[in-house]
């Protein structure tokens, strides 16, 4: 499931993160994904942030993972070993 952040309240972004229903965040433009407590997905623009309940569901939707806080997952993406639907 992927959810826009224009598409929620901040009180209901709470309440998702809290009770575990969001655990990933992306950036809608670049197609990357991480965890919550990135700094660099911490800067991106609200309207580019999209948010997913698995990493299988970032990958479904063809984002691929990041290379600062997901640096294993990255690399097993650049190596091939891990494939999102873009590829």
């Amino acid at each position: 499931m992927m959810i826009q952040h224009t598409e929620v309240t901040d009180t209901e972004l709470r309440r998702l993160i809290q009770n575990k229903e969001i655990c990933y965040g992306g950036n809608r433009k670049l197609k990357i994904y991480g965890l919550l407590s990135c700094s660099s997905g911490k800067r991106m623009k609200k309207k580019n942030r999209v948010f997913f309940t698995t990493e299988a569901a970032a990958l479904q939707n063809g984002y691929r993972p990041c290379g600062h806080c997901m640096r294993e997952a990255y690399h097993n993406w650049k190596n091939g070993s891990i494939q999102s639907n873009d590829r």
